[in-house]
């Protein structure tokens, strides 16, 4: 048998994304995700049930830092491994009292994440992950963040993430009515329709963004669009983000 001893990782989570072009990396704004379902970090982890742009404390030394000992590393054995990986790389790490340390890697965008993560970003990101795709990252200009927050609130199915209940009914009048708040953005992910319209069909099944020029503004208008989305039996955390 083989025993297995990981080491416990005591400190507060950041997410950063990476876009890389198998030689190199460059990060994209980063964020912070509340993976338990319920408020204060109660009950069992879940996909992500909110997330929030910029992170008090996460500034631009720390994005370097997780860069310098997470991403970059790991691009370059991938290299040396004859792996050419050309993509997003999703580092999720723990910021700990000797340094940032990884806890995961997705190659994908990580979501919720990647809601308030992309509202930030200052130029076209198709030119970004087409200069990534050709390998030369260098033709392109870096990634620059705007100024500004967001703020990404997850509606799931009551009895998530365990037995998520489907076919729950969702008022597009509502839908329509949240899409025309103020710096709100309403996305559907485990969304079906049946002969009378639209309905619950997975776990996590909207999200709400706010943005705004404050992250407190940005969380008011994530929390007005997700009052209004609500269905009744749906489970949503009122803690996302801080609320200064």
């Amino acid at each position: 048998r083989r025993v297995v001893i990981e080491e416990g990782l005591a400190g507060v989570e950041l997410s950063v994304m990476a876009v890389c072009d198998g030689r190199r990396a460059v990060p994209l704004a980063p964020a912070r995700d509340h993976k338990r379902v319920g408020e204060r970090d109660t009950g069992p982890n879940t996909g992500g049930m909110g997330a929030y742009s910029p992170v008090p404390g996460a500034d631009e030394a720390v994005v370097s830092e997780v860069m310098a000992r997470c991403v970059t590393p790991t691009v370059e054995a991938l290299r040396d491994r004859g792996i050419d990986y050309r993509g997003v790389l999703y580092a999720g790490v723990m910021l700990t009292g000797s340094g940032a340390k990884v806890i995961e890697f997705n190659v994908r965008f990580g979501d919720p994440e990647t809601q308030v993560v992309l509202p930030r970003l200052d130029g076209d990101l198709g030119l970004l992950l087409a200069a990534a795709a050709r390998g030369d990252l260098g033709s392109a200009d870096p990634p620059r963040t705007a100024d500004g927050a967001a703020l990404h609130v997850v509606l799931a199915a009551g009895g998530y993430p365990g037995s998520p209940r489907t076919g729950d009914r969702l008022d597009p009048v509502r839908l329509a009515a949240a899409g025309t708040l103020e710096g709100v953005e309403v996305l559907a992910a485990g969304v079906g329709s049946d002969a009378g319209g639209l309905v619950t069909a997975g776990g996590r099944v909207l999200g709400v963004t706010g943005t705004a020029p404050t992250l407190g503004t940005a969380r008011e208008r994530a929390y007005a669009g997700a009052g209004t989305v609500a269905w009744p039996g749906c489970v949503y955390r009122r803690d996302i983000g801080p609320r200064g």
